[in-house]
C-alpha cells in the first residue's frame, strides 16, 4: 500500500510541475474532487501531451489494492443495500448482482438499523419477539459475492449470475398467506430447489420445512409475508439458543454463508426490539417508522428517539468490526429512519469515535423526502440543504457528529442533466442541494462527485446512487487518506487504557436509553390488544379491522380500552345526536360504556371515515362518566339573549370511572377553555357570545385524540393547532395566549394520554 501511495504522489508531483497543469483540465477546484472526477468520468478531452499523465494517474488510482481493506457501513434498507451491492429488491438487480462496495472492498460489513415496522416486517413483529428483519434480509441478498459462490459451490461466472437471479426471485417472493404444504413453496415462487447447488437446495428446503414444523411459527402462515424474511426467521428459530434474541446473529450468520456472503457481512445494530419515535417541532410524538413516513404532520421534525423493549444490547460483533475498520461509511437513506436510529444504540457512536485510524465518510441523500427533509426545523418555509441534514445528525446522535465523519460525499448536480431535474420537479421532487460554504463552516469537507446513475425503470428515467461509482469514489478517498495519528495505527483499538476513559466519558455524555414503560415487545402489545378486544362485545366481522387500526397506531396502549364494553352501529334513522356544531358521527356513551358509530360511516364505501369515527369515540371514552351534568344557560340583556354559559359539573371522584385523576382532568378542562369555579372545584363554565360556535370538552378530546394519532383525521383540530406554527408577535398578546394553550394541549396528550415522556422533560403541572 505504501508503494502505491508513493507512486500516486510521484505522478501528482510530475503533473504539478508542468507549465500548464493538466489537473486544470478536470472540473472542481479542490484536488480530491478533481481526482474523483478523473476516476469516475475518465480522462477529459485534450492534447495527448497533457492527458497522457492524467491517464497514468487514473490507472494508478484504479490499481489501488483494497482486497484487505476492512469497511463498515451504517444505514437502513434501500440506501445501504444499493451501495453494498445494488438494490436487491428491484427486478433489474439480477442484471448486475455483483457490483458495488463488495466488489472493490470484499471485506465489507453492513451494520443495519432495525426499527422498520412496515410490510412483511410489521407482520412478523405481530407474532415474534424479534427485531425488524426486512432490512437485514434486503442487505443480505445485496451482499452475496461472486467469488464466494464460485468457491463454495464450484460455479463459473455465468452459473453464479444464474444462481443470483434465482435467489433474487426466491427471496423477494411474496405470499398473501403461505401455501398449505412446504412442497408448494418453491413452485409458487417459480424456483426449483433441484436447480440450485445441491447443498444450498437441501438447506433451503429444510428452512422452508421449519416454517411448517416449528410450533412458534404457525401464526405466520395466515399473514402476508416476503419469503426471504421467513427464511431468515426459520434460520433463527432453527438455532439451538433458547431465546430468539440470542439466536439472531447465529441465524443470520448461517444464512449469509449459505447464500455466498461473508459470515458477518450483515449485522444488526442491536438485537433488542426497538420502536422509532419521531418528535415534531409542535410537540407531537409519533411512534412507528412506517407511520412516521406517512404521517405528513405539516411540521418539521425536531428529533428522533428510539424506544427499546428492554435494556438495549449492542452485539460485540459490531463493536469488533468497528474497532478493526479501516473505512467507516454512513450510507445514504432516509435521514431519520436509517443511520440516526442505529447510532442511538448506546455505545455504538462511542465505538465509532474510538476508532481514530479509519477514513470516515458520510454519503448524503440525493432527494428531499416528504415528511422528513421537506421542512427545515425552525424555518419551515426554507428548502432543505446538506447543512440541514448534517445539523440533524448533530442534534440527534449522542455527542453529535464529532469523531463520526469529516468528509461529506455529495452527488454532483452538474453531472445530472437539467431535463432529468426538471422532470423530477414536475413530480414535486427536488434535490438536497449542497451549500458548500455552510458545510465548510461546520468544520466538514464537502466533496462533489459523479456518484449517481440514470436507470430506465419501466420506461421512467430514475436517478439514484450508482453502487459501482460509489465504490470507485471511496477507493480514491482511501488512496488520498491522511495518515492516522501517531501511535493509533499500531493497534486496531489504539491505547486500551485511553479508550476505556473515552468510553466512560461518552457514556456520561449520552442520555440513558429510552425504555418502554412496560418493557413490552410489539408482539406482546398485539396480544394484549387482542385479549382486550376479546372481552369487548363486537360483531366478529369487526374484530380484525379494529385490531388492525389499533396495531397501526402504536401509541394506543391497551389501557385505552379499559372503559369500553362494546361497539354499536346505529342506523341513520335512529341517530339522535345533535349535529349543530359538527359532523362527527360517533361518540362514547358513558351509561352503557359503548362506542356508538352511525352505520353509514362504517359502510365499505366510507373509506377511512370508520377509522376516524372509531378513534374519536375511543378518545372520548378516556373521559368516562366524568360529567355529572351539562347545561347551557342563556344570558339576556334588555330582554334579548346575547349569549350562553356552558356549565359542566364533574362527578365526584369516588363515583367516577375515568382514565385521569382529579388534577389531570382539571388540567385538561382548563386547556379546553373551561373556567374553574372559585367556590366549587367540580364546576367549570365557558362563556359563549351570541351565536359563537363551541366544541364541547368531550368532543374536543375525541377530535384531538384522533388528530394526535394522525393529523389527516381531524382537520378541524389541525386548523386550531396551526397557530403553534405561526411566528409569534408581541403586537398581539392574545395570539401568544392561544398558542400557549394549544401547545399545552399537545403536551398534555403526549405526556398524559399517550405516556410519551421525553428524556429530561418535566411533568405537566
Amino acid at each position: 500500500m505504501a508503494e502505491q501511495a508513493a507512486s500516486i504522489g510521484a505522478k501528482l508531483a510530475q503533473l504539478a510541475g508542468e507549465t500548464y497543469n493538466p489537473l486544470d483540465l478536470l472540473p472542481y477546484g479542490e484536488l480530491p474532487e478533481k481526482l474523483l472526477a478523473l476516476a469516475l468520468n475518465g480522462v477529459p478531452a485534450g492534447p495527448e501531451r497533457l492527458t497522457a499523465g492524467l491517464a497514468g494517474l487514473a490507472s494508478a488510482l484504479a490499481g489501488v489494492d483494497t482486497s484487505g481493506v476492512r469497511v463498515v457501513v451504517f444505514g437502513g434498507g434501500t440506501g445501504l443495500a444499493n451501495i453494498i451491492g445494488g438494490e436487491s429488491r428491484h427486478p433489474h438487480w439480477p442484471e448486475n448482482p455483483f457490483a458495488g462496495l463488495k466488489e472493490i472492498f470484499p471485506q465489507t460489513t453492513a451494520v443495519v438499523c432495525v426499527t422498520d415496522d412496515g410490510g412483511s416486517t410489521g407482520e412478523l413483529l405481530k407474532d415474534l419477539p424479534l427485531i425488524a428483519l426486512g432490512d437485514l434480509r434486503h442487505v443480505l441478498l445485496a451482499s452475496i459475492r461472486r467469488d464466494r459462490l464460485a468457491h463454495q459451490y464450484g460455479l463459473n461466472e455465468a452459473e453464479c449470475r444464474t444462481l443470483a437471479a434465482r435467489l433474487h426471485q426466491l427471496f423477494n417472493c411474496r405470499f398473501a398467506e403461505l401455501p398449505p404444504t412446504p412442497e408448494l413453496v418453491p413452485a409458487v415462487c417459480g424456483v426449483d430447489f433441484a436447480e440450485l447447488p445441491p447443498a444450498m437446495g437441501r438447506a433451503l428446503r429444510r428452512l422452508v420445512e421449519e416454517l411448517y414444523c416449528h410450533e412458534q411459527l404457525q401464526e405466520l402462515h395466515r399473514r402476508p409475508h416476503c419469503l426471504g424474511n421467513l427464511l431468515l426467521v426459520a434460520a433463527i428459530y432453527s438455532q439451538p439458543q433458547a431465546q430468539p434474541s440470542a439466536a439472531i446473529l447465529p441465524g443470520l450468520r448461517y444464512l449469509a454463508e449459505l447464500l455466498g456472503a461473508a459470515p458477518e457481512a450483515v449485522l444488526p445494530c442491536t438485537t433488542t426490539p426497538a420502536t422509532l419515535k419521531i418528535l415534531y417541532e409542535n410537540g407531537v410524538l409519533v411512534s412507528g417508522e412506517h407511520k412516521s413516513a406517512t404521517a405528513r404532520r405539516r411540521c418539521p421534525v425536531d428529533r428522533v428517539l428510539v424506544e427499546f423493549a428492554d435494556e438495549p444490547r449492542l452485539p460485540p460483533e459490531v463493536t469488533a468490526a468497528v474497532a478493526a475498520a479501516d473505512i467507516i461509511l454512513f450510507a445514504p437513506g432516509s435521514l431519520y429512519t436509517s443511520t440516526i436510529p442505529a447510532l442511538q444504540v448506546p455505545g455504538l457512536a462511542a465505538a465509532v469515535r474510538r476508532n481514530r485510524r479509519a477514513l470516515k465518510v458520510m454519503l448524503t441523500n440525493l432527494w428531499v423526502q416528504a415528511g422528513e427533509t421537506d421542512l427545515v426545523r425552525g424555518e419551515s418555509e426554507r428548502r432543505f440543504h446538506v447543512s440541514d441534514l448534517l445539523r440533524a445528525y448533530h442534534r440527534n446522535i449522542p455527542g453529535g457528529w464529532d469523531g463520526l465523519f469529516r468528509q461529506v460525499l455529495v452527488v454532483g448536480m452538474r453531472e445530472i442533466p437539467g431535463s432529468i431535474l426538471q422532470n423530477y420537479a414536475l413530480e414535486n421532487k427536488v434535490p438536497i442541494y449542497l451549500d458548500r460554504g455552510q458545510v465548510s463552516q461546520l468544520g466538514l469537507t464537502p466533496l462533489e462527485a459523479a456518484i449517481a446513475a440514470q436507470h430506465d425503470f419501466d420506461g421512467r428515467r430514475v436517478v439514484q446512487h450508482d453502487p459501482a461509482a460509489v465504490a470507485r469514489a471511496i477507493r480514491v478517498l482511501w488512496a488520498l487518506r491522511q495518515p492516522p495519528p501517531a501511535g493509533a495505527e499500531d493497534d486496531p483499538e489504539g491505547d486500551r487504557e485511553d479508550h476505556r476513559e473515552e468510553a466512560q466519558e461518552d457514556d456520561r455524555a449520552a442520555p440513558p436509553p429510552l425504555l418502554h414503560p412496560k418493557r413490552q415487545t410489539p408482539d406482546r402489545r398485539r396480544r394484549e390488544l387482542d385479549e382486550r378486544l376479546a372481552a369487548i362485545d363486537l360483531e366478529p366481522a369487526w374484530r380484525p379491522l379494529i385490531s388492525r387500526i389499533l396495531w397501526r397506531h402504536r401509541d394506543i396502549p391497551g389501557e385505552h380500552l379499559a372503559l369500553v364494553d362494546g361497539l354499536r352501529l346505529i342506523p341513520p334513522a335512529q341517530w339522535r345526536r345533535c349535529q349543530q356544531w359538527d359532523n362527527v358521527f360517533s361518540f362514547y356513551d358513558p351509561d352503557d360504556r359503548l362506542l356508538k358509530i352511525r352505520a353509514d360511516i362504517a359502510a365499505p364505501e366510507a373509506g377511512s371515515h370508520f377509522e376516524i369515527a372509531l378513534l374519536v369515540a375511543l378518545g372520548q371514552s378516556l373521559l368516562g362518566n366524568y360529567a355529572a351534568g351539562k347545561e347551557k344557560q342563556p344570558i339576556t340583556h334588555g330582554g334579548e339573549t346575547v349569549g350562553h354559559v356552558f356549565v359542566l359539573t364533574m362527578r365526584e371522584e369516588s363515583h367516577r370511572r375515568c382514565f385521569f385523576d382529579d388534577q389531570e382532568l382539571a388540567r385538561y378542562l382548563r386547556l379546553a377553555r373551561m373556567r374553574p369555579s372559585a367556590s366549587d372545584p367540580l364546576r367549570f363554565t365557558r362563556l359563549l357570545n351570541g351565536r359563537e360556535g363551541f366544541t364541547p370538552p368531550g368532543l374536543l378530546f375525541g377530535l384531538t385524540y384522533a388528530w394526535y394519532l394522525d393529523n389527516r383525521f381531524a382537520p378541524h383540530i389541525e386548523y386550531k393547532m396551526s397557530i403553534t406554527r405561526a411566528e409569534a408577535s408581541d403586537l398581539v398578546p392574545e395570539q401568544l395566549r392561544i398558542s400557549g394553550r394549544r401547545q399545552g394541549l399537545i403536551d398534555f396528550f403526549r405526556q398524559r394520554v399517550f405516556a410519551g415522556r421525553l428524556p429530561g422533560e418535566e411533568s405537566v403541572a
